[in-house]
């Protein structure tokens, strides 16, 4: 009986159990941090929260952290970006019936964690990393953002195969299209109905052929990849804000 307590890590006496001080340091550690995720989807961290709740054991969780730079002053309009999609995903965690406190999403600004950055050697922004719940990170534990871009269902497909938890993204309505639709819409209605008495434009070759010429170029010049995606359009660094851009050969950037 004695040795199956001290697998369990714990101590019965008098009925109770009494936790080991490791068990006890991860309870409060995951308590903490399902606090926060309580109050947002993504937590924010410091230099001395991202070294006592992601670096240092124990830990039974897994958790992802995007590092970044949002503040105006970095002029990092691919972080911006990046962010909002991180945050589609995290809400989409967050708010799923599959919700447990076996992964948590956190950010790490440079501003708020320089000290981070500098420990990891990382000299980009935004990346993406996974820390699992024992030893430490692996290539693979790196997004590969330049390849695949920031995409919240890239992320989310990514997460499943680091850590087996499976995401379904939900994004919020976004009606902005349905208003655009709209206005053209009305704008060829309202143009069909002042040239009503004179429609021999619609068969002109020449305007329809320059429209079709338009939407080739659309096509060929690569925008519609930029918008399936999402590939970031420069690297800044965050240490000297140098606009780094680079093309390697499968690593494309935004056109």
């Amino acid at each position: 009986c004695l040795s199956a307590c001290c697998i369990m890590g714990s101590v019965r006496a008098g009925g109770k159990m009494r936790y080991t001080p490791i068990q006890n340091l991860l309870a409060e550690k995951v308590e903490q941090l399902m606090e926060w995720s309580s109050r947002r989807s993504v937590i924010r961290m410091n230099g001395d929260k991202f070294r006592r709740f992601v670096k240092a054991p124990p830990r039974n969780y897994s958790v992802i952290v995007m590092f970044t730079a949002l503040q105006p002053q970095r002029q990092c309009s691919v972080c911006r970006q990046a962010n909002e999609e991180y945050q589609v995903l995290a809400n989409s965690w967050r708010y799923s019936s599959a919700f447990s406190n076996k992964l948590f999403f956190t950010i790490v600004d440079y501003d708020e964690g320089a000290d981070v950055f500098q420990q990891l050697n990382m000299n980009s922004a935004p990346t993406f990393m996974h820390f699992p719940p024992k030893g430490k990170p692996k290539r693979a534990d790196t997004f590969d953002l330049q390849r695949i871009g920031f995409a919240a269902e890239q992320l989310a497909k990514w997460i499943a195969d680091r850590t087996d938890v499976h995401i379904r993204v939900f994004r919020p309505p976004n009606y902005s299209g349905t208003i655009a639709l709209a206005l053209l819409v009305s704008l060829v209605g309202g143009l069909l109905y002042l040239r009503r008495n004179n429609l021999e434009f619609i068969y002109n070759k020449t305007g329809w052929a320059m429209a079709a010429l338009c939407v080739v170029f659309a096509m060929t010049s690569g925008q519609m990849w930029n918008h399936i995606r999402g590939p970031p359009y420069a690297h800044k660094n965050p240490q000297n804000g140098q606009v780094v851009m680079r093309i390697p050969c499968g690593s494309p950037f935004g056109l």
